[in-house]
């Protein structure tokens, strides 16, 4: 038997918090989902003016991020991400329903090495989801500050 640390709503409010206020600091309209190991919803915050379609592209970035423990943006980065034509994973958006995302703004989190969760990032291009991501990531650093241990704060985390 395995006991395992999860997120609950006081560490995803902080990580929402933080994402926001760094897109509002930037100005771009976000919108935040952040989920559990399994990659079911703890909380989504569509900014005022975000797009209607940002909940549920966040959703599956935060999903994916989770289950696949990467940083979404790893499926497509040359020369070796594996969703790229002619790799082994070339398709693999069309998983779950097409819920598998395979693009910038999806980072999963990460204590010591075990994936806890995901976040989930819609509205901006590619800096802006990431810098808002990692924005989040660190919030859950300074909230858990050791008391768990390392939280993962990086653009490419891959397990």
């Amino acid at each position: 038997m395995k006991s395992a640390l999860r997120l609950e709503a006081r560490e995803a409010r902080a990580m929402v918090d933080a994402a926001t206020a760094k897109a509002r600091a930037i100005g771009v309209a976000q919108t935040v989902c952040i989920v559990d190991e399994g990659g079911h919803p703890l909380l989504i915050e569509r900014m005022d003016g975000a797009r209607v379609t940002g909940p549920q592209i966040a959703w599956n970035k935060a999903f994916t991020a989770a289950g696949h423990k990467r940083s979404t943006h790893l499926f497509n980065t040359p020369p070796n991400g594996p969703a790229l034509p002619g790799n082994e994973a070339f398709g693999i958006q069309w998983s779950f329903d097409g819920k598998f995302a395979v693009f910038v703004g999806g980072f999963p989190i990460v204590i010591d090495g075990t994936v806890i969760g995901g976040i989930g990032l819609s509205g901006g291009n590619g800096e802006q989801d990431t810098a808002c991501g990692l924005a989040g990531l660190q919030a859950l650093s300074d909230l858990l500050a050791g008391a768990y241990g390392a939280v993962t704060v990086a653009a490419d985390i891959k397990l």
